[in-house]
């Protein structure tokens, strides 16, 4: 098992590759079944922004909100997509008023 995989387009992965993670490419057709495969190998998966604008929001708040192992998306490094806000989620798995 590994520790942790990236997917996401070929310039954020070269920084990931760079640490030693095992990295996948994608143009965003295959993001479901790579994040999939990628769970089953490893404890902590990593997605670039750009990778997850094609995907519903139904589909990424399910993939979120697994814990084992977690899947974060983080920047990619040429910062055209944003980040998805996991505030509201937060919030409301804890009960919080807004």
């Amino acid at each position: 098992m590994s520790v942790a995989e990236f997917i996401g387009d070929e310039v954020s992965a070269a920084g990931f590759r760079l640490c030693g993670i095992d990295v996948h490419i994608t143009d965003g057709s295959d993001v479901i079944a790579l994040i999939q495969q990628a769970r089953e190998r490893a404890s902590l998966v990593l997605v670039s922004s750009s990778a997850v604008q094609d995907l519903n929001s139904a589909d990424l708040d399910a993939l979120l909100a697994d814990i084992e192992p977690p899947v974060l998306v983080v920047p990619d490094v040429r910062g055209r997509h944003e980040v998805p806000d996991i505030v509201p989620r937060v919030h409301q798995q804890l009960g919080m008023l807004e």
